[in-house]
């Protein structure tokens, strides 16, 4: 039964993580899953550290620290993961590409309460000594990513590897952090067909490069992430925040090939009514994702 809860957990995950605007972190917080895994994921790479540049008699102890993790717990979860991207990757894809303004303002929805997570985490004590600072790195965010999303957020049917490593360097980031979504990067930036894609036409090649982008950011920017949650929160936040909002430029439902923003025009109504029903989801996801935080440890033990 563990193992059977544990693939349907990875499964909703997965599928959140195929969805822009709903995070995968959130969905592992909401199942009860994130810190495990997030303690498993830092203690793998320390494994990792310590195989790759320890010295020869601290290998072993590496490999050990490996089979010693939660494997009962990540090996049915990567499971349940994959199986829901494999087999529904090409179903977003069709959605995306056939419904492009109707998806937009689903997701435009969703996103656009999403930006609401990094706020909530903020600690307002401290928030409050730095509004000056912090308005200005959330403005400055918010317009960088706007005027760089009208150069990017068109589709690329063929895009480069080289920025398909990158792309998928800094997703990755977003399974750290709940109420980012790494999908939503991938559609800002005009990947998110072609990467959906991949995954369901099996391209190799593309997939490869992808994974491997995935490893270096997961190695390289999520200690730095995690460093600057620590040291730096308040601001961290407040900039995460900015570039959410200032990226909903790439989810306007009513835009052109070269990612122009037009009047509304097909659709109206559809696109009011998905726009509501994305912002009431992932509202739903906010209030379940707080009761779970604030939730004391002793009452969730028997669901984990």
């Amino acid at each position: 039964m563990t193992i059977i809860l544990n693939i349907v957990r990875g499964a909703l995950i997965g599928m959140a993580e195929l969805v822009p605007g709903v995070s995968g972190g959130t969905i592992a917080l909401v199942t009860g899953v994130y810190e495990r895994v997030l303690y498993a994921a830092n203690r793998f790479l320390d494994s990792l550290k310590l195989l790759v540049k320890g010295p020869s008699e601290k290998r072993s102890e590496a490999v050990d620290r490996v089979r010693s993790l939660d494997w009962l717990l990540l090996g049915p979860l990567l499971a349940g993961m994959f199986l829901c991207v494999v087999t529904m990757a090409g179903v977003m894809e069709s959605f995306v590409s056939n419904q492009p303004e109707v998806s937009r303002a689903l997701f435009m929805g969703m996103v656009l309460v999403s930006i609401s997570v990094p706020l909530l985490m903020i600690d307002w004590t401290d928030g409050r000594k730095k509004i000056a600072k912090g308005t200005t790195a959330f403005v400055l965010a918010a317009c960088a990513t706007f005027f760089l999303t009208g150069l990017t957020s068109a589709p690329k049917e063929d895009p480069n590897m080289v920025m398909v490593f990158c792309t998928a360097a800094i997703a990755i980031c977003a399974l750290v952090l709940p109420g980012v979504s790494g999908s939503f990067f991938l559609l800002s930036v005009g990947l998110y067909s072609a990467t959906m894609s991949a995954v369901d036409n099996r391209d190799i090649g593309y997939l490869a490069v992808f994974a491997l982008g995935a490893a270096t950011g997961l190695i390289l920017f999520v200690r730095i992430l995690e460093k600057l949650l620590i040291h730096t929160r308040t601001m961290t936040l407040l900039v995460m925040a900015g570039l959410m909002f200032g990226s909903l430029r790439a989810l306007w439902p009513w835009q052109d090939n070269d990612a122009t923003l037009l009047p509304p025009s097909n659709h109206v109504g559809l696109c009011v009514v998905m726009f509501c029903a994305g912002a009431a989801l992932v509202t739903a996801m906010v209030l379940a994702e707080r009761h779970f935080a604030t939730k004391p440890a002793g009452t969730s033990g028997s669901s984990r």
